[in-house]
């Protein structure tokens, strides 16, 4: 079995309080409720996506993937089309996260 590490992510409180304080350390034996990717020079786009989509067949409510060299965010999600933002500073990732914005500025400069 394949295990990937997203760049960055979040896990509801509930599931992250379920696990033991030696399943909390090193590699968490769960997928997270929101996964994120940054596209670096040295990824490829396809492989990217593919991840993503393997995120949400293994429970992520969300696969955000963030390319900062065309400044675009793609939002993968469960049932349906992937959305894509262009040239965007801001990004809504509601109603997974209510209230959460992403901001971009920081990742494109």
């Amino acid at each position: 079995m394949a295990h990937f590490v997203p760049d960055a992510s979040w896990v509801r409180r509930e599931r992250w309080e379920a696990l033991t304080r030696r399943e909390q350390t090193g590699f968490v034996p769960l997928c997270p409720d929101v996964a994120f990717e940054v596209a670096w020079p040295s990824d490829r786009l396809p492989d990217l996506r593919r991840k993503c989509r393997d995120y949400l067949a293994n429970g992520a409510q969300l696969a955000v993937l963030i390319d900062p060299e065309h400044m675009t965010v793609e939002i993968h999600s469960p049932g349906r089309d992937v959305q894509v933002f262009e040239s965007s500073r801001f990004v809504p990732l509601a109603p997974v996260l209510p209230g959460f914005t992403l901001d971009l500025e920081p990742i494109a400069e």
